[in-house]
């Protein structure tokens, strides 16, 4: 059933309308909030087959306010430059053959992996254990990299990855509720550019088929998209 303040926000949004960015935030900050800072999240739904590997949907955006999550990382490093290099960014857990057996015992306290393409050889490995959680590195999203600094700099300050998932569905998280509406509006528009940039050459038709945004308890705000769609 739902909440009394799930109803009360129902009460403030027409579910079958779209609204436009600045409208829909204006109205997500409006609603009843829960007990703790709820994360925000733009949902989508791509007109993309997710089985067909040149309609694959991923990247990366740096949001211009940060994600207002504390991002925990692990940098894949033998020591030297690279692993000081990681430690001095902010790091909060450098190693190399010690970090793959933790991993391959199932520890996976952290939410970004970055590798260097050294240690690469030893993190493919942990595939079967990363791939999954989507915690690989990647150098398609510069997780795999020598400028270890740089990869953790820019996932410290809000970097986040989008992926489509099986069912052509994607999540990305832009702000908490605590952020002014300014803020989740201008990180909100930078995920909605980069992943209509992202749409691949082999899909045909309609890209963007709905896209949503809401709080962690709240009722989703249908967007319109297409004025970022006609200016890409």
């Amino acid at each position: 059933m739902p909440s009394k303040r799930y109803k009360k926000a129902l009460q403030l949004v027409d579910i079958k309308k779209q609204y436009p960015i600045n409208a829909a935030v204006d109205i997500l900050t409006k609603f009843p909030r829960a007990k703790f800072n709820e994360t925000i999240d733009l949902a989508f739904r791509l007109g993309v087959d997710p089985k067909q590997s040149d309609q694959m949907v991923r990247g990366t955006v740096a949001l211009p306010h940060g994600s207002g999550k504390q991002v925990r990382v692990v940098v894949f490093a033998k020591n030297g430059p690279a692993a000081d290099a990681a430690r001095e960014a902010g790091a909060e857990f450098v190693g190399f053959e010690d970090m793959v057996k933790k991993c391959q015992e199932g520890w996976s306290d952290f939410d970004v992996a970055v590798a260097t393409p050294e240690a690469m050889v030893e993190v493919r490995k942990l595939g079967k254990v990363l791939g999954p959680r989507g915690l690989m590195p990647n150098p398609k999203t510069g997780t795999v990299t020598d400028d270890t600094a740089k990869a953790v700099r820019e996932v410290k300050a809000g970097r986040v990855e989008f992926k489509v998932d099986k069912t052509a569905n994607l999540h990305v998280v832009v702000g908490k509720v605590a952020f002014s509406s300014e803020q989740i509006a201008e990180n909100a528009k930078s995920v909605i550019r980069a992943v209509v940039k992202a749409r691949p050459s082999a899909v045909k038709g309609v890209f963007v088929k709905s896209c949503t945004i809401s709080a962690t308890m709240s009722p989703p705000i249908r967007l319109d998209v297409r004025e970022f769609i006609a200016t890409t």
